[in-house]
């Protein structure tokens, strides 16, 4: 499929080129549906930056060696020039420093202080009293950031929410399927709309935990992030490889976990964890345990498990 469509990839990036303006672009949908007021010009060039960042790896792909360094090359060269044209040097903030901004710095490593440009995010969650000022596109990247950085109370924080803007509200307001903005669609837009589906996608990643590690599940991260006054949570994913299941529960006795993974698929497995604290697999102690950031870390095939920890 890739190799199919290489040509028009191709055509397209070198379309792209002649429309750029000093490797950026300034007009686009930006964050459509944000409520603050959207960072067109970056969010355009970051799309650019997307796009040849794609073209990279698929030439790569292909063995297309010339092309993907060229595209390499070019893609290093918007980045430069985002950062030079849309970086506040030393503040970590980017254009408007609205939510959107932030996240699409954070989003795709354009930020040279990820530090900073989290705090800079932070202080505008707070700003919104925990509630997202965010459109489709970085509110899918907030998740995302949140979970990478394991600041998975914060996105708890926002989703459970009842006040506008977000998904308390619309349950509030007798939606029984998401809207395609924040404000109630009294006219134009629909009531029926993946638009701010993302939050479906933060149960399985972020509260179960489960995750890619290699293309098409060949290995998977098991990572559960638990946030708030949440003391269970238990899912499955029917990947291409067969089900993948996660299952926790949190008590005062520590934390348990069940995991199931599927034939000729292999797992790194992240467990809440008292520092260095003994982990039992249905009650004998397991080998070869690695410590990270709050987390015992194992390696595991394909079978059913159930681990217990000790938890703060």
């Amino acid at each position: 499929m890739i190799e199919e469509n290489y040509p028009a990839l191709q055509k397209q990036i070198g379309f792209l080129k002649t429309q750029a303006k000093n490797n950026l672009f300034y007009w686009d949908i930006s964050d459509h549906e944000a409520i603050d007021p959207k960072p067109e010009a970056l969010t355009a060039s970051a799309f650019y930056y997307h796009h040849v960042s794609l073209a990279a790896v698929f030439a790569g792909i292909l063995g297309e060696k010339d092309d993907s360094v060229t595209y390499d090359k070019l893609r290093e060269q918007i980045k430069q020039n985002i950062v030079r044209q849309f970086y506040i040097p030393a503040t970590g903030r980017f254009d408007n420093a609205t939510q959107s901004a932030q996240l699409f710095a954070l989003w795709y490593g354009l930020t040279p202080d990820k530090t900073k440009s989290l705090e800079v995010l932070q202080e505008e969650l707070k700003r919104h009293s925990d509630r997202l000022s965010t459109g489709i596109f970085s509110t899918q990247m907030f998740f995302d950031v949140m979970r990478e950085n394991d600041l998975n109370e914060i996105a708890y924080q926002v989703v459970n929410q009842n006040k506008y803007p977000g998904w308390g509200y619309m349950l509030q307001r007798g939606a029984t399927t998401l809207w395609e903005s924040w404000d109630f669609p009294e006219t134009g837009p629909s009531r029926n709309h993946p638009m701010f589906g993302s939050v479906d996608e933060w149960f399985y990643r972020s509260l179960l935990g489960i995750n890619p590690a290699e293309p098409g599940f060949r290995k998977v991260i098991i990572k559960p992030q638990p946030a708030g006054d949440l003391t269970w949570a238990e899912g499955s994913y029917r990947s291409v490889r067969g089900l993948i299941s996660s299952s926790w529960k949190k008590s005062d006795a520590g934390f348990s976990l069940e995991v199931e993974i599927p034939p000729n698929v292999t797992a790194q497995v992240w467990i809440p964890s008292v520092d260095k604290s003994q982990i039992l697999e249905r009650g004998k102690p397991v080998p070869n345990v690695q410590y990270d950031s709050g987390y015992a870390v194992i390696e595991i095939g394909s079978g059913a498990y159930s681990f217990q920890s000790k938890a703060d």
